[in-house]
């Protein structure tokens, strides 16, 4: 039988329709709301109502944009494909579709036989696909497979696999994929940043040209786009139609919008490679990363397609997020045995679940200048080695985790003494330092093989729950010798199956990815660990922005969250413990503060927030996110909304002073309508007893039906910048 020329997939309220018919690669007919069962007919009729008419002056045919576009199409945007022979030839492809694979997600790939209808509309239950199309080109002598996903959670996945056919090498200068989104897709926002302020939204028209953003820093960035967003004019958080991608990737990488004369528009990525970093042998193929696609009304909507899928992955965080303490801002690099003992008393004691040593355990580290890569326990400093101190976090109840930067290396350090040519570099020259460090070329198999024997000796030794894996400057001039050839692509996939290594060696043990805080967030860095470290800027004011945005990609129990001392580290700013405490319930909480120096009532107040936390979170970390700001945006309000609306947390943040005060009303985003629900503050010392500043119904509770709080909302205090009240409702119904 013929393979199937349309496809239509459906899931959670999303429609993805391909057009297979060919020759050459699929073209998406439709990304976006879900059109329903669609019949053969209708798939027919889709397919001839979605080709475009030939312009003046254009190509005699209509130009077919497929997921990898191609020039030789008459496409004169952004390549999908880019590379060539050693002889120049192979520049430009034109695949023809050899075989199309439809598979349920559950299948292993090419399980299922490529027999099919001439038009096939694959889901009718709505349960999402795969799609699987195997391509080739003689003249080129290339292959090209690729994958088309179709999730639950109605979030798509596509990526590329190029294969040399040829006799001769083939160096691939880019493979990236793209989605095309329709003309209501005016506006562009994507996430920029820098070290300590991650994650700061940026907003500009979708015009004419291309809308780049390049990531060279061999890690995610912390000024990657996380989340690149097109959407109708004016979209908020709960409304306007809105589409996104994600590059899974955690080293060097492309995100892209783009809009081209003939109309088309459409958002794409994928890796970005060095010259030179990808040569094909004959029989060797590239896989690009997973390019992950959302569509919503709204950029919750859009942002619950990622926490939705997360959620669902069986290597998902199930256990409850344990209260952590990381003791980095509370001791910094003076580690002594009896005051960290100490500290971990003091941390038991307010209800801490999880003690984390910091750096400076390690030989030879009394500050950042020296050490780094010598993962044996310092006897200067613990001569009985880390196990008195486990037994006794232990003994408390508590789990133990600890710090390692296994990537990088001091030169001041008995390892680069040693071996100097584990050093990534260029001949001649070492990279520029960056915090006197240098970067171990983890694809080595002799630095695999040393980072992984120590890491895994350390953590057995000392009975360790939980690593805090960082990464703590940028791949500059990343080489490797003897050649000095490019190596960021190579480093990326081997640090991949270091951390595979730990895990297989170390089960049960939990990982944190930490990159100068939030340089290293991204989908496929999560697929080997349990949460991620969204800033070295504890802040809470900062914090609001950083966590806010965030969660664009990522639900709350991913992103840990921590409260800091009265007077910020890296800011410099005082803020109520209130404050502190409410911003950092809204992630995996934790703690980050000497609580010897703490009174006994802040630490009164923070055991408070503690219990606050435990008896919260599994709705925090299971319910939907919802953001929302009030008409002055001073005033934020973010939540998290039970799966059944039967329960919500809300926090109503205050920022700056706004123009008119008090606030006014604030709606509750989320609830039911058909419900009634109580409303009442939870106040573990968050609001001043002050009674000018509450509404009257402030010491509550007050019932009312969810189509009121929706639509009307309530009173807020009158709070000063930089305080946040929670409140909690519950369905009474």
């Amino acid at each position: 039988m013929t393979p199937p020329s349309t496809c239509a997939l459906r899931a959670a309220g999303v429609s993805l329709v391909l057009d297979l018919a060919g020759p050459g690669l699929p073209v998406v007919l439709h990304w976006g709301p879900d059109l329903g069962p669609l019949d053969d007919d209708a798939l027919a009729a889709l397919r001839r109502t979605a080709a475009a008419p030939v312009a003046g002056n254009g190509m005699d045919v209509p130009v077919a944009v497929s997921l990898v576009p191609e020039a030789s199409t008459g496409w004169t945007g952004t390549p999908g494909l880019t590379g060539h022979r050693p002889d120049g030839s192979a520049w430009s492809s034109a695949f023809r579709t050899e075989r199309v694979v439809l598979e349920p997600l559950d299948a292993e790939p090419d399980a299922t036989s490529d027999a099919g209808p001439r038009v096939a509309a694959t889901d009718p239950t709505g349960a999402g696909g795969r799609v699987v199309v195997h391509a080739g080109d003689d003249h080129a002598a290339l292959g090209l497979t690729l994958e088309v996903e179709l999730l639950a959670a109605g979030l798509l996945r596509t990526r590329a696999t190029v294969t040399n056919r040829g006799e001769t090498p083939y160096d691939v200068g880019g493979l990236a994929l793209a989605l095309p989104v329709p003309a209501v897709a005016t506006d562009v926002l994507d996430l920029a940043g820098r070290w300590a302020k991650e994650r700061v939204p940026q907003r500009r028209p979708l015009t004419v040209g291309t809308h780049l953003r390049e990531g060279r820093h061999g890690r995610t960035g912390a000024d990657a786009a996380t989340v690149l967003v097109a959407g109708e004019h004016g979209f908020t958080f709960a409304r306007g139609p809105v589409w996104g991608v994600h590059v899974a990737w955690s080293g060097n990488h492309r995100t892209y919008a783009e809009r081209v004369p003939t109309g088309e528009r459409l958002l794409g990525g994928g890796e970005l490679l060095l010259p030179g970093e990808v040569r094909l042998a004959p029989g060797e193929d590239y896989r690009s990363p997973w390019l992950y696609g959302a569509h919503g009304d709204g950029l919750d909507a859009l942002a619950a397609r990622f926490h939705t899928h997360l959620r669902a992955r069986p290597s998902h965080p199930r256990s409850p997020r344990p209260v952590v303490l990381n003791v980095w801002e509370a001791v910094y690099f003076d580690h002594d045995p009896a005051r960290l003992a100490e500290l971990a008393t003091l941390a038991a004691e307010v209800g801490v679940e999880r003690f984390v040593l910091d750096d400076g355990w390690f030989r030879g580290r009394r500050d950042d200048t020296a050490g780094l890569g010598d993962w044996y326990v310092d006897p200067d400093v613990w001569p009985d080695g880390l196990a008195p101190l486990a037994d006794h976090v232990h003994a408390l109840g508590m789990e133990l985790g600890l710090w390692f930067e296994p990537e990088m290396v001091n030169p001041d350090s008995d390892l680069a003494r040693a071996h100097p040519d584990w050093l990534l570099q260029v001949p001649g020259r070492l990279p520029v330092p960056s915090r006197n460090q240098q970067v171990l070329d983890v694809a080595n198999p002799a630095v695999h093989a040393y980072l992984l024997e120590r890491i895994v000796d350390v953590v057995r030794a000392a009975g360790v729950d939980y690593v805090k894996w960082d990464h703590n400057r940028d791949l500059v001039d990343a080489g490797s010798l003897p050649s000095g050839a490019p190596r960021v692509h190579a480093q990326t996939l081997a640090v991949y199956a270091l951390l595979d290594a730990v895990r297989d060696a170390c089960p049960g043990v939990e990982i944190e990815s930490c990159s100068s805080g939030g340089a290293r967030v991204d989908l496929e860095i999560l697929e080997r660990t349990d949460r991620v470290w969204a800033s070295d800027c504890i802040d809470a004011h900062d914090r609001q922005h950083i966590q806010r945005w965030t969660a664009q990609l990522l639900p709350p129990e991913l992103v840990g969250s921590h409260v800091g001392s009265g007077r910020a580290h890296t800011t410099g700013r005082t803020l109520d413990l209130s404050f502190r405490a409410a911003t950092a319930l809204f992630g995996h909480f934790g703690i980050e503060w000497d609580l010897a120096r703490a009174t006994p009532a802040e630490r009164a107040e923070l055991a408070g927030w503690v219990r606050t936390y435990r008896e919260h979170r599994d709705l925090i970390h299971t319910g939907r996110t919802v953001r929302a700001t009030a008409a002055d945006d001073a005033v934020w309000l973010h939540g998290a909304v039970a799966p059944d609306g039967a329960e919500a947390l809300y926090a109503v943040v205050v920022l700056d002073r706004p123009v008119t005060w008090p606030p006014g009303r604030l709606a509750l985003p989320g609830l039911r309508p058909d419900r009634t629900y109580t409303v009442r503050p939870l106040v573990p010392g968050s609001v001043p007893d002050d009674v000018r500043v509450v509404p009257p119904w402030w010491p509550g509770p007050v019932t009312l039906p969810g189509s009121v709080l929706l639509a009307a909302g309530v009173q807020l205090p009158a709070l000063d910048p930089d305080h946040a009240a929670v409140l909690h409702v519950r369905a009474v119904d």
